[in-house]
């Protein structure tokens, strides 16, 4: 992939080989991140596992201490009083078949999370094929599977991430904005990075935590010097 001569520049202006502690690399990171725009900063995670494993999955979801910084959009599939609970809990969208049927139909995505009750998902599970591609597809150990329709919302709303392995197993997630405090991406991070390692599946052998990078929308990446938790892996 070509890169235009703004990253060329900022990649000249580091040691890119280089493991940088959190806290510069965070500095670091947030100066590189001047477009003219709030750049997002993402954590890329290589873990020492083989995603093809049932028992090496790794996967949950955590409502970071700050935020993401991003404005979600949350669909809610449910029937019943649960309709009003979505409503009231600041959903931006929320029905019953009607959604389905425009996800279906027309081919409408105009939302970041679907949250949906354990008895709507036979109806939402058939719509696996075209929701899963787009990381979008509801499921327990998210939380977007849940009677606590209410929670599951506001949880959402108030920056709940979910971090997953992709099939080269890494995991990429959305710690925070560049207009952030360098204390409040730390404490974003370390929460993180906590919570993966809280997740090692026992069947995962040798080092975990292979390579973390941290990274602007449209900057070039950080390797962090991760042995502080590696080594308790």
């Amino acid at each position: 992939m070509k890169r235009g001569k703004r990253y060329q520049e900022l990649v000249k202006s580091y040691d890119k080989s280089q493991l940088y502690d959190f806290k510069e690399a965070i500095a670091m990171v947030k100066k590189m991140a001047n477009t003219k725009f709030d750049e997002s900063i993402e954590l890329h995670v290589r873990l020492g596992v083989d995603s093809r494993h049932a028992d090496q999955q790794v996967r949950g979801a955590l409502v970071l201490p700050h935020g993401t910084g991003k404005t979600v959009k949350v669909l809610v599939v449910a029937k019943g009083d649960k309709l009003q609970e979505a409503e009231e809990a600041g959903a931006d969208y929320f029905g019953e078949d009607e959604y389905l049927e425009k996800i279906n139909n027309e081919g409408w995505f105009d939302f970041d999370v679907m949250i949906t009750t354990p008895d709507m998902m036979g109806k939402v599970g058939r719509l696996g094929r075209v929701l899963g591609p787009k990381g979008l597809m509801p499921n327990p150990k998210s939380g977007t599977v849940t009677t606590d329709i209410k929670k599951a919302v506001e949880d959402v709303k108030a920056g709940k991430v979910e971090y997953r392995l992709d099939k080269s197993n890494i995991m990429h997630v959305m710690i925070g904005k560049a207009s952030f405090t360098e204390e409040q991406l730390l404490e974003n991070l370390n929460v993180l990075l906590d919570a993966v390692k809280k997740a090692k599946p026992p069947a995962a052998k040798g080092q975990y935590f292979r390579s973390v990078t941290l990274t602007s929308t449209m900057g070039p990446g950080v390797k962090l010097n991760v042995a502080s938790i590696a080594k308790t892996n």
